[in-house]
């Protein structure tokens, strides 16, 4: 790869490995500990992801549980897992907390789907407008030493690079959604 490319290569690659990480953490029905990974804990006056103040395993298909290395913080992961956007009322046995998934009815697989296919639209959206200053630091190419030619292969190059990460995308999209919407 023409290494003037590399960088736009690069960027949409991190737009990619963004959304998948993004939906990694939606759950579709499952217990999924990547739910948690935005949830931050108060550890000591300082935001501390959750997983670094205790040990998150899956028992059941439809259940975490969160055990942490000191008993004093329980309260503070149940604070913080409600005040997330993780939707479940954690409950505790004074020494691991648990979150029990619900089933998804048919109308939240819906909205979730919509929610997937809202994120694929926004990573083509970034995806695009790094063609975009790609393209634009081509045209500033031109005026330098290199040939009409060059700059216009250099342009195909970039658009394939960006139609395999958009097929990429809608392949991720289409994944996710079938996973969903699976009961």
């Amino acid at each position: 790869m023409d290494e003037r490319l590399k960088v736009f290569d690069e960027k949409m690659d991190k737009a990619y490995n963004y959304l998948l990480s993004d939906y990694q953490t939606i759950r579709a029905g499952r217990a999924n500990p990547h739910v948690l990974d935005k949830v931050k804990v108060n550890y000591y006056g300082t935001p501390t992801p959750i997983q670094q103040v205790g040990n998150i395993s899956v028992p059941e298909p439809r259940m975490i549980q969160i055990a942490p290395w000191e008993k004093s913080l329980i309260k503070e992961i149940e604070k913080a897992i409600l005040a997330s956007d993780v939707g479940i009322t954690p409950s505790n046995d004074g020494a691991v907390i648990r979150l029990v998934f619900p089933e998804l009815t048919e109308e939240r697989r819906k909205e979730l789907v919509k929610d997937v296919k809202k994120k694929g639209e926004d990573a083509k959206v970034a995806i695009r407008n790094i063609r975009r200053d790609g393209n634009d630091s081509l045209k500033k190419l031109a005026k330098e030493e290199i040939s009409e030619d060059e700059i216009k292969e250099l342009g195909d190059k970039l658009q394939k690079i960006t139609d395999q990460y958009i097929k990429d995308i809608d392949q991720a999209v289409e994944t996710k959604s079938k996973e969903i919407m699976t009961v």
